[in-house]
């Protein structure tokens, strides 16, 4: 991965609470128009329907942004009331971003119930078949969380100690990767004041990513496309 890479051609899916457009840390210019996605699968596409209301996803998307400032970001919506859906309305939200046609989905969450491990793997193979790739939280502290744990997904692993401008390899050479789970900062308030953690770390995996595929250009969907990714990361 380049530093002079900036994300530009790359596309990302932000599978989240949505996106506020007019918050200081969001260009606007870079989003896409995307859609909400209801706990039974029910799929909603006006322009207002991604409008976030939580701060979460606004939070996430800023985070990617300032890794990959002119990759365009398509905001999938499945956090209405609080941070909580269905692993059905993520199943239909991976199938909807990927037939969108993006290189990257990202999914800062996932689920530790095991039962929705085969159920993942399915939407996680049918992205890659489409040309995108997964990345997703390797676990949340010690418990394996999916889609992040299975094998065809980016994974990425909180390292509180790496700084915010890069990220680092898993020591063993596996498959996953270490970052910050720091946002993007507030002018006035202390990292850890601000919301912190996991889904953070992936946010910035995602715009690394974006960056590594970037100097990569155009490489076949499938098992390539993420291996030739992880890869130019490890380099």
């Amino acid at each position: 991965m380049s530093y002079a890479a900036t994300g530009r051609g790359i596309r990302i899916a932000i599978i989240d609470s949505g996106v506020h457009p007019g918050h200081d840390h969001i260009d606007a210019s870079r989003l896409l128009p995307g859609a909400a996605i209801a706990g039974d699968g029910t799929i909603d596409t006006a322009p207002e329907a991604t409008l976030d209301r939580l701060g979460h996803g606004t939070a996430v998307t800023a985070a990617i942004q300032e890794k990959a400032p002119n990759a365009e970001c398509v905001p999938v919506r499945v956090f209405h009331e609080g941070l909580k859906t269905t692993g059905y309305a993520l199943i239909t939200a991976i199938d909807w971003a990927a037939a969108q046609g993006v290189d990257f989905i990202n999914l800062s969450l996932g689920s530790t119930n095991p039962g929705h491990a085969a159920a993942f793997a399915s939407a996680v193979a049918r992205a890659r078949d489409a040309g995108a790739i997964v990345v997703a939280p390797r676990a949340v502290e010690e418990t394996p969380c999916y889609p992040g744990a299975l094998e065809g997904v980016l994974s990425v692993c909180l390292d509180w100690d790496c700084p915010r401008e890069t990220f680092r390899p898993a020591p063993d050479g596996s498959r996953y990767f270490y970052a910050s789970g720091f946002p993007r900062p507030i002018p006035g308030v202390a990292l850890r004041r601000n919301i912190h953690g996991i889904s953070f770390a992936t946010a910035q995996m995602s715009g690394f990513a974006a960056r590594a595929l970037e100097d990569l250009g155009t490489i076949a969907s499938g098992t390539d496309r993420i291996e030739a990714v992880r890869t130019a990361l490890r380099a």
